[in-house]
């Protein structure tokens, strides 16, 4: 049954097959938010699952098989939503697919419930969720509002779905298992076209082939917002960049007087000393692209500004845990090479004088295995470097590629693989509060995995 034909106003019920994830759950919450009935299964509890069924999503952690909970036993009127990432032999799965329920995926029910609206996308490699979360808060700080379903928690917002009484959404364009191409925005911000996914896609030029398609679904009245480093076309696109030619230019990024500014060539003129809430280089390029398509969408100058100013940021990008004169600790959800290059980067900026330390869990063996040279040389521009071991997520290992394949090719002499406990033990050993004053420093977590489980201990260690 395709979308087309598909009546969601038909159902009064949704289980989700995978509900913890964060895109998932930004659908569990908007369902939940239209008063349907709303479930599922996820394979951990987790805080994020510990918040959904506050709010009243029904949650369990083991796979019932044929057995689903009572509630949405009714074939005609639940309907089921999955995520890529559960296994195609998993119980639940197989049952539902051979029982006559409308079983989606997730990218197929976002198209769904944003078709009857004007729907911004924010495709590309990185930057995503920042850039969805800045400019659904910058709409919402407008008179137009938006609702949004964001792939991750904005702290503005403390939620990864936002509700306005708007005609008017943001969702992320994930490119993933190609699900941006279930989706008609009126408008996209591409942040990038960095090859990822290679399970995927295969190779390069078959990634690059998923956005000219998805490019190809913008309306032609709408606008295409692209990074100057972007090669796609629209006939409305404007373009955006950070120390480089483009429609929206920024230049002069710093940090003074505790604050991140930026300013901004525009063809309309010059912006000065535009004030970013939260730091870092990439997130200035983020609020660029927001700043062009909202100027389009007629937000004015002064509610921009404010926006950006106020703009507190997404849980798990460039999110500060610690923030003292010798000390900063700041856990960072960068998984690509150009992401921990930004990261890095933007930290050398701010703290020129302190030395890195960055806890890095690669995420993918085939991640890992496709960009190993670069994820080497990258984490080599640290002080120290102490890898986790491969985040599997969906996969199964692959021989030869180990954290310790990608040690062996880091250029620094003070790196090392540890298991979690033991990275949490060697950085409570090695940084004693006394001592800290004679040896300022950055500590980094990075990584799409399960890293920020050790987030809290960490946190709790060095808060003075």
């Amino acid at each position: 049954m395709s979308n087309e034909d598909l009546n969601i106003n038909h159902f009064n019920g949704a289980y989700f097959i995978g509900v913890g994830g964060i895109g998932m759950s930004a659908l569990a919450r908007y369902f939940n938010f239209q008063g349907w009935k709303v479930g599922g299964y996820d394979k951990t509890p987790t805080l994020l699952t510990a918040l959904l069924e506050k709010e009243g999503i029904e949650i369990h952690y083991e796979d019932f098989g044929p057995s689903l909970p009572e509630g949405f036993k009714n074939i005609e009127t639940t309907l089921i939503i999955y995520t890529p990432a559960i296994p195609i032999n998993f119980g639940e799965l197989v049952h539902v697919q051979y029982s006559g329920y409308a079983v989606k995926k997730r990218a197929e029910v976002l198209g769904m419930i944003t078709r009857d609206s004007k729907a911004f996308g924010v495709a590309g490699t990185h930057g995503k969720t920042t850039t969805s979360a800045i400019l659904a808060y910058l709409l919402n700080e407008s008179e137009l509002k938006c609702n949004a379903f964001l792939g991750g928690i904005s702290t503005n917002f403390n939620s990864n779905f936002v509700s306005g009484d708007s005609n008017l959404t943001v969702v992320e364009a994930d490119e993933f298992d190609r699900s941006f191409l279930q989706l008609n925005p009126f408008a996209s911000i591409i942040t990038s076209t960095d090859a990822d996914h290679l399970d995927i896609y295969g190779n390069n030029d078959d990634f690059l082939i998923g956005f000219r398609e998805y490019v190809k679904r913008i309306d032609p009245e709408g606008y295409l917002v692209r990074h100057a480093d972007v090669v796609l076309n629209h006939p409305n696109e404007i373009t955006y960049a950070l120390n480089q030619e483009a429609d929206f230019s920024g230049i002069n990024p710093r940090f003074e007087n505790g604050c991140f500014l930026i300013d901004l060539k525009t063809p309309d003129g010059n912006w000065n000393d535009i004030e970013l809430g939260v730091p870092g280089l990439h997130n200035a390029e983020n609020a660029i692209a927001c700043i062009a398509l909202c100027l389009k969408l007629g937000v004015t100058e002064e509610v921009i500004r404010h926006g950006l100013k106020s703009f507190l940021g997404v849980k798990r990008r460039f999110e500060y845990h610690v923030k003292e004169d010798n000390f900063v600790y700041i856990d960072d959800y960068a998984h690509h090479p150009t992401e921990i290059k930004a990261l890095v980067s933007s930290v050398r900026l701010l703290y020129p004088n302190q030395r890195i330390t960055g806890v890095f869990q690669p995420h993918l063996f085939t991640r890992t295995r496709d960009f190993l040279d670069e994820f080497a040389f990258e984490l080599s521009q640290l002080d120290e470097v102490i890898l986790l071991p491969i985040y599997p997520a969906r996969e199964e290992p692959i021989a030869g590629i180990t954290s310790e394949a990608l040690l062996a090719k880091i250029s620094i002499t003070c790196k090392k693989v540890m298991s979690p406990d033991e990275a949490v033990q060697y950085l409570k050993s090695n940084d004693p509060k006394t001592e800290r004053s004679n040896d300022p420093m950055v500590l980094l977590t990075i990584g799409a995995g399960d890293i920020d489980r050790i987030v809290p201990q960490l946190k709790t260690e060095f808060v003075l």
